[in-house]
């Protein structure tokens, strides 16, 4: 800020202090580069940017075409919705989106915590079809929506890593995550086709036809709070589960999920979990000490 000589004029005084305190109150976003370059796992494509506003900036590599537009439009709602529900992630607000064509099947995410993608919350996103992401596919929906859920999962309310992953894996989570946004957003069709898919999924864990959606969480989204349960959880584990500064320090074990989800929910989960997943000796031994170990934790 620049140094001002002290005049006499009162009316002078008081047009530098307000420009003085323009200047100083003012926040700048940082200046977003045209280009970047990856730098993480096997990716190694410089990347443009083709859209930003203040929720969002987009980069594609050389082969996406450059036509695609829906990206833009669709990223800014879900990542303004996910931000309304569970708060900011981090002091860039943005979301970066990076799209590949032809390479890099699949996706992942990364987030604020992470030097690995420059401390933003990125999904990274690619397709080996030659015409991908021109279509606005149920499946290009599902993969760029799926990425951001992993950003709430993983830096929520301040904090960095996952207790739970080790529990739900890799789309457990998404799959209520990832309805309650096409459902919030008003994408009747798609939360109607995620439902129905989600109903009829069935996983080899925590034991054989295991049914997550259907049996677990889906009965409490829609029988204990909806949205607001989902983000109780995470708001949970932020106050009372160990860490380290920002970091979580340990996983949770089978007794401690279903406590913070009962927890979220309001209401003890003991029989839904049972219902869900069975129910061993461990699992009761894990479950009472944790309302033991966390009793802030109330339901």
């Amino acid at each position: 800020m620049k140094r001002f000589r002290i005049i006499p004029c009162i009316l002078s005084f008081l047009l530098i202090f307000a420009a003085c305190k323009k200047d100083s109150d003012a926040v700048k976003e940082p200046e977003i580069s045209e280009t970047w370059q990856e730098h993480w796992f096997e990716h190694n494509q410089l990347l443009n940017s083709v859209f930003s506003n203040d929720d969002l900036i987009v980069f594609y590599d050389k082969d996406v075409n450059k036509s695609i537009t829906w990206p833009n439009d669709y990223l800014t709602k879900v990542w303004q919705y996910t931000k309304t529900v569970y708060g900011d992630f981090g002091p860039n607000k943005k979301l970066y989106a990076v799209f590949h064509t032809g390479k890099y099947g699949g996706g992942h995410p990364s987030n604020y915590f992470e030097a690995s993608h420059d401390n933003r919350n990125v999904i990274d996103v690619g397709l080996t079809d030659p015409k991908a992401w021109e279509g606005f596919t149920a499946n290009e929906k599902d993969i760029v929506t799926h990425e951001v859920g992993h950003i709430v999962e993983f830096a929520s309310k301040g904090k960095h890593n996952s207790p739970a992953f080790k529990i739900w894996a890799d789309s457990k989570w998404m799959e209520i995550y990832q309805y309650d946004v096409y459902k919030n957003l008003g994408m009747t069709g798609d939360a109607e086709r995620w439902y129905n898919k989600c109903m009829a999924t069935v996983d080899n864990f925590p034991k054989a036809n295991t049914q997550w959606f259907k049996n677990w969480f889906y009965p409490i989204y829609a029988n204990n709070g909806g949205t607001a349960t989902l983000n109780k959880f995470f708001v949970l584990l932020s106050q009372n589960f160990p860490s380290n500064g920002t970091d979580y320090s340990r996983d949770m074990n089978f007794g401690e999920f279903v406590h913070f989800w009962s927890g979220a929910a309001g209401v003890n989960l003991k029989a839904q979990a049972t219902t869900a997943f069975g129910w061993t000796t461990e699992m009761e031994s894990q479950f009472n000490k944790a309302r033991t170990d966390f009793p802030n934790v109330k339901y």
